[in-house]
């Protein structure tokens, strides 16, 4: 049963439940982007990341991969464990976009010899989230090394798993964007979600976009993009 709020994000609110040890995830209709400078709603944007997010969860957890996620509880909601939050984001690129590209003036799109490229960043909104490294990280205390070398290979085994299950919709996993958590036993599982708001998706043969990039870059309907994503997961 959902008891009182206990956190509210830019895309979800968290709510506490009966149960200590379990939370409710509830996906908003809220989008922002370019750290947090352009903010639009949209409607059923809660519901369609919530049902990718659900499908995505659900076949990393039949290969083996640990997760918080419980089960989905409605079309906006999950029931997942609670768990610590290492406060790093996990970005896993098997081609250069977005601000990596750009911090090196590269192409967007441009192969990466030794792929995947896994960067960090440090989840705090008033620096911006800025990109770090091992001793950054270690010397914050937000992680020790033996839990940063864990995060690594977990992360790449993500993407081993990711790149087939969207090329099979005919989509090229770009790029992603996970967190990470240690649960009651202190083991670091995937959390928070992955979606067209985490990710970097594109059409294999037209090279559309099919995530935030159409809301950043105004390119189109955000919508559209991500209700495609969507259809493609429920007819492959």
């Amino acid at each position: 049963m959902q008891k009182e709020q206990l956190y509210q994000g830019k895309a979800k609110i968290i709510y506490a439940t009966e149960n200590p040890n379990e939370i409710i995830i509830a996906y908003k209709n809220d989008t922002t982007a370019n750290n947090n400078l352009k903010k639009a709603q949209f409607d059923d944007k809660g519901k369609t990341n919530n049902l990718i997010s659900t499908a995505i969860f659900e076949y990393l957890i039949q290969h083996q991969i640990p997760t918080h996620y419980i089960k989905t509880l409605s079309e906006t909601q999950q029931l997942c464990r609670k768990v610590n939050i290492i406060p790093l984001e996990i970005i896993v690129r098997n081609k250069l976009a977005g601000s990596t590209a750009r911090l090196l003036g590269i192409a967007e799109g441009t192969s990466i010899d030794n792929a995947p490229l896994v960067e960090i960043c440090y989840k705090n909104d008033e620096l911006k989230d800025p990109m770090i490294n091992d001793q950054h990280a270690i010397a914050l205390k937000l992680a020790t090394q033996k839990e940063l070398d864990e995060v690594y290979v977990l992360a790449k085994k993500i993407n081993v798993l990711l790149i087939p299950l969207f090329a099979r919709m005919n989509i090229e996993l770009i790029d992603f964007k996970i967190e990470m958590g240690k649960d009651a036993e202190g083991e670091i599982c995937l959390a928070d979600e992955i979606s067209p708001d985490t990710c970097r998706l594109w059409d294999k043969t037209t090279g559309q976009r099919l995530d935030k990039d159409v809301f950043r870059k105004d390119l189109g309907n955000m919508m559209d993009a991500y209700a495609e994503v969507l259809s493609r997961f429920q007819l492959k």
